[in-house]
C-alpha cells in the first residue's frame, strides 16, 4: 500500500497550564517541578507590575526582578541580562511578559543554558518556539536552540487584559503570521496544518470580540489559545519571506515588531498566493473568505491597526536597501524571491494598497 504523505514532525517536551490567575498561582509550581531555587525574573517596564507579583508570589525562590528587556533584544541589554543572572546566582529565569521579555529569557538561556519558564502576557507566540533573536549593529540575527525553547508556559489571560486594544491587534495577527506561513513552509506536516488553521480561525474570531470588550476574559482566552497553537506552528516549521522581512524591518529600521507584521502578512501573502494554492485554501476556509490577503488587512484595519509602512515611520528611501537585505540569503518560499520582486511587494505596503494576489504587485519578473 503507498500513501502520498511524506512529511517529519518533532514535538519538543513543554508543560502547559492555561487558566485565570495562573501567573501567581502557578508559576510557583512550575519552577519548583523544575528543582529551581534561585530565578530571576525579567520583564520590560511595561510589565514590572505582574511581573513583581509573579515575583512576590515565588517568595524565596526569586532571586530578583530585572525590568530591562527591550524590543528585537539587543545584545547590550542581553549581555547585561546575562551578567545580573551569574551575579544573583540564578538557576532558572521566569519570564513575564510579550515577546520582548521572552526574548530576553531566551537571550539568558542561550548563553547560560539557564532553564527558562514563560508567562506571556501578548499574543506573540515566542514562548512555543526554539527560536532565539539578538540585534547587534542594525542587524538582527535570528537562530534556533532547543536550549532557549520554555520548559513550562502558564497561560493566563489575565495577563492580556492590560494589553491596550491596538496592541492586542496587531500582536494577534504577528501570531496569524506563524500559522500562516506553516502551512507552506517545506517541513510543515499535517499536524502542523491542523494547528494553523485552528489557531488562525480562534485568533480572527477572537480580536474583534476583545477590541469590542477589552476585559471580556473569555475572548482574551480564546486570543492567547490561538496564540498558543500560532506559535507552536513557528516553532515547527521554518518561516518564510513574510517573517524575513519583519526582521530585516524591525531589526535595521527599528520599526515596532507587531505593527510590522500586521502591515506586511497581507502583501506577503498576495505575493505568495499564487505558489502556495493548498495553504491559501485553508486560511479561506479559517478566515471564511476568498480573498484572503484582502480579509486579514480589512479585519486588522477595521479594529484600528496601521496600514502602511509609511505610517510606522520607514521611510521611501529605505524600501531598496530593506529588499536587497531581504534577499540577501536564501531561505525557503513558495514563489522565488527577488530584489524586484520584494521590492514592489514593499512599495505597495508602504503606500498601504490593496494588497492584490496578480503579477502586477510584488512581481519576481
Amino acid at each position: 500500500m503507498t500513501t502520498s504523505l511524506d512529511f517529519s514532525y518533532e514535538s519538543r517536551p513543554a508543560r502547559v497550564v492555561f487558566r485565570p490567575g495562573a501567573a501567581v498561582s502557578a508559576t510557583p509550581a512550575e519552577v519548583a517541578g523544575l528543582g529551581l531555587h534561585r530565578v530571576l525574573v525579567v520583564c520590560g517596564s511595561r510589565g514590572s507590575e505582574v511581573a513583581r507579583a509573579v515575583a512576590d508570589a515565588l517568595g524565596d525562590s526569586c532571586a530578583g526582578l530585572h525590568a530591562e528587556a527591550r524590543m528585537h533584544v539587543p545584545v547590550e541589554v542581553a549581555d547585561r541580562a546575562v551578567e545580573v543572572a551569574r551575579t544573583v546566582g540564578a538557576d532558572g529565569c521566569v519570564a513575564v511578559g510579550g515577546g520582548s521579555a521572552i526574548g530576553l529569557g531566551k537571550a539568558i538561556a542561550l548563553r547560560t543554558g539557564l532553564p527558562l519558564v514563560a508567562g506571556p502576557s501578548t499574543y506573540s507566540g515566542s514562548e512555543m518556539t526554539p527560536v532565539w533573536g539578538l540585534t547587534e549593529d542594525g542587524a538582527k540575527r535570528t537562530g534556533r536552540d532547543p536550549v532557549v525553547q520554555p520548559r513550562s508556559v502558564v497561560y493566563d489571560p489575565e495577563l492580556t487584559l492590560g494589553l491596550p486594544v491596538p496592541l492586542s491587534v496587531t500582536s494577534g495577527v504577528n501570531a496569524l503570521a506563524h500559522a500562516a506561513e506553516a502551512l507552506y513552509a517545506p517541513d510543515a506536516s499535517p499536524l502542523v496544518s491542523l494547528m494553523a488553521e485552528e489557531g488562525v480561525r480562534a485568533m480572527a474570531g477572537a480580536l474583534p470580540r476583545v477590541a469590542a470588550d477589552p476585559g471580556d476574559l473569555d475572548a482574551r482566552g480564546r486570543a492567547l489559545y490561538g496564540a498558543w497553537l500560532c506559535g507552536s506552528c513557528l516553532g515547527a516549521t521554518t518561516m518564510g519571506l513574510h517573517h524575513k522581512l519583519c526582521h530585516v524591518l524591525g531589526g535595521t529600521f527599528g520599526l515596532p515588531h507587531a505593527e510590522t507584521h500586521t502591515v506586511i502578512l497581507p502583501y506577503a501573502l498576495a505575493y505568495n498566493a499564487s505558489a502556495a494554492p493548498e495553504a491559501m485554501a485553508a486560511l479561506s476556509r479559517a478566515l471564511g473568505t476568498e480573498d484572503v490577503p484582502r480579509a486579514l488587512r480589512d479585519l486588522a484595519g477595521g479594529l484600528g491597526a496601521p496600514r502602511s509602512l509609511a505610517e510606522l515611520g520607514l521611510r521611501q528611501a529605505d524600501l531598496t536597501l530593506a529588499a536587497t537585505q531581504a534577499t540577501a540569503t536564501a531561505y525557503p518560499n513558495p514563489r522565488e524571491v527577488t530584489v524586484s520582486g520584494v521590492l514592489g511587494l514593499l512599495t505597495a505596503a508602504y503606500e498601504g494598497w490593496e494588497p492584490r494576489s496578480d503579477a502586477g504587485q510584488g512581481s519576481a519578473d
